[in-house]
């Protein structure tokens, strides 16, 4: 029987029971450390079956039994800051202090910030103008607008108040020109014509409307409260100035016209369209290069028509008892009304001037008179 040693690694391969040996030295290595780990915390004991870690003994220096204090504060060190709790709240005369809400009264939320006013607004004071601010206008679209006022009234230098009727909604901006323009260019043409101004006939002035109130058209100026059409001016004396008026004087109106379109962008009147037959369209509209419009034709006056009443009746003319007295009906005459009526032909055509080289008037003589016959009508 031949043995060699490959032939018995073949056959009887010692590697498993190698495996199990060294398996068997790791445990005993195990359980020899083990005590000594008792001593520590296990890191990673997730399931708490470690032993627990032995507490070290405590040696305590003080040998007196009591507990020691710590060193009193010195008297240059610097004051803790006092807490808010643990002050008292001051209270004078059983009332809390002012500057701190009351136990049972919230903290009030701070009121949101004013809106600093304008310069037009600063500018457009009570001597020039009873015009009240008003919130702002938030519309559909673009509608509405800021810094708005409620022109009520204009005041002129002699503290004499102008009325605007119906009071116009404007911005400021357009309320200070209608004031400057009622006050210097307004004031001298009714001066001019013996009397005062006393009211402004408005017409229209905020609407969040189209153009020409046309659906879907582009905003109009009065949308924004940058417009007011003006009717008529009113004087002290009753006399009311239309200015679309054509009975009224051409001079007056053009003046008018010229004060207009020298303060606004925008004036329309007669002759731009139909809409503005009847009145004057005003408005402070900013276009590319300050470009102005201004559509206003000043109609000659309407020519004087005939009346359609009759003349007066003449001073000379009848009474009209005798003008409107039937005529009465013919009577019967005797057989002598030819030799009357006769007579009285004849002494007619003895006034009757008759040229003598007239043959027709000779002949006439010449023929025997027949008595007249009344004709009836």
């Amino acid at each position: 029987m031949s043995f060699n040693l490959p032939a018995f690694r073949r056959k009887w391969s010692c590697r498993g029971y190698m495996s199990v040996g060294a398996a068997m030295v790791t445990v005993a290595l195990g359980l020899a450390d083990r005590a000594e780990a008792r001593k520590y915390g296990a890191p990673l004991d997730i399931f708490g079956i470690a032993a627990p870690r032995p507490r070290a003994t405590v040696h305590s220096a003080n040998t007196s039994g009591k507990i020691p204090l710590p060193r009193p504060r010195p008297e240059d060190a610097p004051k803790a800051p006092a807490k808010a709790s643990d002050e008292a709240p001051a209270e004078t005369d059983g009332k809390p202090s002012a500057d701190k809400p009351g136990a049972t009264k919230p903290a009030e939320a701070a009121p949101p910030p004013e809106k600093q006013a304008s310069a037009c607004r600063l500018a457009l004071t009570e001597e020039i103008a009873i015009a009240p601010s008003i919130p702002d206008i938030r519309g559909p679209g673009a509608c509405g607008g800021e810094d708005l006022v409620r022109l009520e009234a204009i005041v002129l230098p002699d503290k004499r108040k102008v009325a605007v009727k119906p009071a116009a909604i404007l911005r400021c901006t357009m309320a200070s020109a209608i004031a400057d323009w009622v006050r210097k260019d307004v004031v001298p043409l009714a001066a001019s014509l013996g009397s005062t101004i006393s009211d402004l006939d408005n017409f229209d002035s905020f609407e969040c409307r189209g153009r020409n109130r046309v659906v879907g058209a582009l905003l109009s100026e009065h949308g924004k409260a940058n417009a007011i059409d003006v009717r008529a001016i009113k004087l002290a004396n009753g006399q009311s100035l239309g200015l679309t008026d054509r009975t009224m004087s051409r001079e007056v109106r053009e003046r008018v016209l010229h004060s207009v379109c020298s303060r606004f962008s925008t004036v329309l009147g007669p002759g731009s369209d139909w809409y503005h037959e009847d009145h004057i369209h005003l408005d402070l509209a900013q276009r590319r290069n300050d470009y102005r419009i201004c559509q206003w034709n000043v109609w000659d006056p309407l020519p004087q028509v005939a009346p359609l009443l009759p003349a007066e009746r003449p001073e000379e003319a009848p009474p009209r008892e005798v003008a409107a007295k039937p005529e009465a009906k013919p009577e019967t005459r005797p057989e002598t009304k030819p030799e009357t009526t006769q007579g009285v032909d004849d002494e007619a055509a003895e006034k009757s001037p008759v040229p003598a080289d007239n043959p027709a008037a000779e002949g006439h003589k010449a023929q025997p008179h027949k008595p007249a016959t009344k004709k009836r009508r």
